[in-house]
C-alpha cells in the first residue's frame, strides 16, 4: 500500500476521450486513459496520491472538473423532469431512469458499525465516531480465529474484496475462521470530525489507530444476522485472533503484536515500513536495480541531458518543458515533479494481471523506442528525450488546456492546499506522512545513479507540508516528522513470536522493511517467519485470483505479465470451486506463499487451542 507517501500516477488520468495522438516513435498503443470527466473514484484516487508521490494539483482538479459536471448533471436532470412533467401523454415506460444507481457492492458483508472515542488519549475530547467494517462468517467453525485485516490509508471498501478473494478468504477457509476488515480512521466513511484542518486532523496517528484495533478487538460480537455465539466467544482470552496489514498497514499489524500481545495472537506484516524516515530517495533503488536495463540506463542519460538544460538560460528550459507540453508550468521543480510520475507505475505491478499495471513497461517501450531526435534553438537533443515527452504528452496531458497546466501541476500557490472540507481526502495521508512518517521522495546525492531530476529536492518534497497544514490552535504539524514515534515501536529490528514478515523483493519499499538490506538478516521459523517473494513488489501475497484473466497488452509488458502466470492458467480461463478461487492457478510463487502463511498460521492457532486447554485445565485444578 502502501500502499503510500503517495505516488502522483498522474499520467493517465487526463487524456480526454476525444482525442487520441499516437505516439509515432512507437509501436506500442497506449490504451485511452480516464480523462477529466472520469469519476474520481478510489482506484483513481490510489493512483494519484498512494503510488509513489502524490499529485495533489492534478487530484484537486479532477475534483473541481467533477463537481461541475455534477452541477450541469443536476441541472440537466431538474429540466428534464419538468419536460416530464409537460408531457403526461407520454408513457411512464418510456421515460429514462436520471436518479444516480446506489453502490450495493459487497452488502452480504456490510459495512457495519463499531463505536470508537473521537479520542482514547484526549479526555478533554468527548464524543464517538462509526468506524466501519465488514465481516464473512461462512467459513466459521467453532473455536477457529478471527483474522482482521488492517484497512490502511484508503477506504476500507477497497479492502472487502480480500474477504472473498484473496488473503482473508484464503486464511479463514484453511482453518474455519473469520474474516474483518476495518476502516482505518478518518478513511472512506469512518470520519470522526467535520473538517480536515489541521487541528481536526490530529486525532489522526499510529496510536489512535492502534487502540482502534485493540478496542474493537476487545469488545467485539458479530451481528446478529452475520453469525451466533455465545457472549464472549470471541473475546481473545477464548479465540485467536490474528492481525494482517500491508504496507502502511503492515507496520502497524507488527506493532499490534508487539504492543498488544494479550489481544493480538500473531500478525502477518506484508510490506511493512517499519522504518520510517525523513529523506527517502531509497525509493527509486530497486526500480533502477530491477527494471529493464536498456529502459534504466536510457533515462538515466535523459535525466542526467533534463537537468542540464534546465540550467541553461531562457529560452532552453521553457522550450525544453514544451517538448513535454509543460511550455506553460513556471516552476522548474513541478516539472520534474511531472516528468517522474510514470516511475509510480513500478508500484503498480502485481502478478494478477486483473489487478496490477503494465503502464511502467509501455513507458519503458516509448522510452527506448528510437527514432529522430529534435532541437531547442541550437542544442540538438536524444530521441529518448523526445519520446518522453511524446509519452507524458499522450499518457498524462491529452486533451488537456494549456491555460489549466499551472493549476492541475503547479506547487507555488499556497492557498492550492488548504481548503479544509472533507472532499480533501488527499489531505490525510498526507497528514501522517507530514507529522510521522515522511518519505519524502527527493533525487538522490549527488553523484549517485539517478532516474529523477536533481530539481526535486527535499525541501521541494516536503514544502507542502508547510503549505497544506498551517498551525492550528490545538496542533501544530512539526517542522519535520516525528518518525522516532515510529521507529521507537521497533525499527528495522522488531520482532516478536508469531509475527511474520512477508516482502517483495522488487518492492520500492523494501528499504523501509526488517527485509532491507539495511536491516539485520534473520532465519525463518514457524515462530517468526520471513519470505522474501521473487520478482515480487508490494504486498504481493494480499491478493488472489477472482476466476479470470485481463486481457494483456503488448511488447515487453505482455511477456512480463506472462512471465507471472502459469501456462495452464492462461490457457485455461480460471474456474470457481464452490464460490472460491482455484489456488492451484496462481503463479508457483504466490502459491508458495500462500501455502507457507497457511501453514504457519495453522500450528499458531494449534499453539492456541493448546494454550487454551491448559489455562482451563489450571483453572479447574485450583
Amino acid at each position: 500500500m502502501i500502499a503510500f507517501t503517495s505516488t502522483l500516477l498522474l499520467l493517465s488520468v487526463l487524456a480526454a476521450t476525444s482525442i487520441e495522438p499516437t505516439l509515432a516513435s512507437s509501436s506500442i498503443s497506449i490504451d485511452k486513459r480516464l480523462d477529466c470527466r472520469a469519476k474520481l473514484d478510489s482506484s483513481l484516487h490510489r493512483e494519484l496520491l498512494l503510488n509513489g508521490r502524490p499529485q495533489i494539483g492534478l487530484w484537486k482538479a479532477l475534483l473541481k472538473q467533477q463537481k461541475i459536471q455534477h452541477e450541469a448533471k443536476e441541472v440537466e436532470e431538474a429540466l428534464f423532469s419538468t419536460d416530464q412533467h409537460l408531457q403526461l401523454q407520454l408513457p411512464l415506460q418510456s421515460t429514462t431512469t436520471t436518479s444516480r444507481p446506489q453502490s450495493k457492492a459487497h452488502s452480504k458483508f456490510g459495512p457495519h458499525c463499531f463505536p470508537q472515542k473521537i479520542s482514547h488519549f484526549d479526555d478533554a475530547v468527548n464524543g464517538t465516531f462509526c468506524q466501519r467494517y465488514w465481516i464473512d462468517a461462512s467459513s466459521y467453525k467453532e473455536g477457529g480465529p478471527v483474522f482482521l485485516l488492517d484497512g490502511g490509508e484508503t477506504s476500507g471498501a477497497d479492502r472487502v474484496p480480500f474477504l472473498e478473494q484473496g488473503i482473508l478468504q484464503i486464511l479463514s477457509n484453511a482453518t474455519g475462521g473469520i474474516g474483518i476488515v476495518l476502516e482505518h480512521r478518518y478513511y472512506g466513511d469512518s470520519v470522526p470530525v467535520e473538517s480536515f484542518s489541521t487541528d481536526d486532523l490530529r486525532f489522526l496517528n499510529n496510536a489512535e489507530a492502534m487502540e482502534d484495533s485493540a478496542n474493537l478487538i476487545r469488545n467485539f460480537k458479530p451481528p446478529s444476522s452475520v453469525l451466533s455465539v455465545e457472549d464472549g466467544a470471541l473475546h481473545p482470552n477464548n479465540t485467536a485472533w490474528i492481525y494482517y496489514g500491508g504496507s502502511y498497514a503492515g507496520a502497524r499489524a507488527a506493532h499490534m503484536r508487539v504492543q498488544y500481545p494479550h489481544l493480538v495472537w500473531g500478525a502477518i506484516a506484508s510490506s511493512a515500513v517499519t522504518h520510517a524516515q525523513i529523506n527517502f530517495p531509497e525509493y527509486y533503488d530497486p526500480i533502477q536495480r530491477y527494471a529493464p536495463e536498456e529502459c534504466i540506463t536510457t533515462l538515466q542519460q535523459a535525466i542526467l541531458i533534463i537537468d542540464s538544460l534546465l540550467n541553461h538560460p531562457e529560452p532552453i528550459p521553457t522550450l525544453l518543458k514544451g517538448v513535454f507540453g509543460l511550455s506553460e508550468l513556471a516552476g522548474n521543480d513541478d516539472f520534474a515533479d511531472v516528468i517522474q510520475a510514470p516511475l509510480g507505475y513500478w508500484q503498480a505491478k502485481n502478478w494478477d494481471p486483473k489487478v496490477g499495471s503494465t503502464h511502467f513497461y509501455e513507458f519503458c517501450d516509448a522510452l527506448t523506442a528510437g527514432g529522430a531526435g529534435s532541437k531547442l534553438g541550437l542544442i540538438r537533443i536524444p530521441a529518448s528525450i523526445v519520446n518522453y515527452g511524446a509519452y507524458i504528452k499522450q499518457a498524462s496531458l491529452q486533451g488537456h488546456p494549456a491555460s489549466d497546466i499551472e493549476e492541475c501541476f503547479g506547487s507555488q500557490d499556497d492557498t492550492k492546499f488548504q481548503e479544509t472540507d472533507l472532499e480533501q481526502t488527499w489531505r490525510l495521508w498526507l497528514f501522517q506522512v507530514c507529522t510521522q512518517w515522511g518519505y519524502f521522495m527527493p533525487a538522490p546525492a549527488e553523484g549517485l545513479p539517478r532516474i529523477v531530476s536533481n530539481q526535486l529536492t527535499l525541501d521541494y518534497t516536503s514544502k507542502v507540508c508547510k503549505q497544506a497544514f498551517p498551525p492550528g490552535k490545538h496542533f501544530t504539524v512539526p517542522i519535520w516528522p516525528d518518525v522516532a514515534e515510529v521507529n521507537n515501536r521497533g525499527d528495522y529490528g522488531i520482532e516478536y513470536e508469531r509475527l511474520a514478515f512477508i516482502d517483495g523483493d522488487r518492492d520500492p519499499w523494501r528499504p523501509m522493511t526488517p527485509q532491507s538490506d539495511w536491516a539485520p538478516k534473520r532465519n525463518s521459523s514457524v515462530s517468526k517467519p520471513v519470505h522474501l517473494i521473487f520478482d515480487g513488489v508490494h504486498h504481493y501475497d494480499e491478493a488472489d485470483l477472482d476466476g479470470g484473466l485481463a486481457t494483456l497488452a503488448y511488447g515487453p509488458a505482455r511477456d512480463d505479465m506472462l512471465n507471472t502466470v502459469d501456462a495452464d492458467s492462461f490457457l485455461n480461463p480460471l474456474r470457481q470451486k464452490n464460490g472460491l478461487a482455484d489456488h492451484s492457478k496462481e503463479p508457483f510463487r504466490i502459491r508458495d506463499v500462500h501455502q507457507l502463511e497457511k501453514n504457519f498460521v495453522g500450528e499458531w492457532v494449534a499453539q492456541f487451542a493448546d494454550e487454551k486447554q491448559k489455562r482451563e485445565k489450571e483453572k479447574v485444578e485450583e
